[in-house]
């Protein structure tokens, strides 16, 4: 049972990796600043950053060891969230991609207390 769990745990992990790659790829198509780094191969673990504007970044990272979300302004952070919650706020930012939100055309305004932390005004 233990050795089928981690087989599964690693597709997962493989699909997800996968999935921040396009995701940062659409992001820069739509004038975000964005990157994932993978390590080796294997796609085991990733490191996803992207740059919502005014000092605003978002790093995701995924690995066998975790996944996690930390949202900095500033230089300072905001918000670190990890697991299904971390994965959660990755819906948001696909969102942007799927809505066709461009920079200039959305104003992101950061609410640190709210765990959706994705508002978006329209002009």
């Amino acid at each position: 049972m233990f050795i089928r769990l981690a087989q599964q745990h690693r597709r997962f992990v493989r699909d997800l990796v996968m999935n921040l790659q396009a995701l940062a790829i659409v992001l820069e198509k739509k004038g975000y600043l964005a990157s994932c780094y993978t390590c080796g191969s294997q796609m085991n673990s990733a490191s996803f950053m992207v740059s919502l504007g005014d000092n605003h970044l978002i790093r995701f990272l995924v690995s066998d060891y975790g996944i996690t979300w930390t949202e900095m302004r500033d230089d300072r952070e905001l918000m670190k969230l990890e697991g299904a919650e971390a994965i959660n706020q990755l819906q948001d930012l696909a969102d942007l991609v799927k809505y066709q939100i461009s920079p200039s055309d959305s104003k992101i305004r950061n609410h640190p207390t709210d765990l959706d932390f994705l508002e978006i005004v329209y002009k």
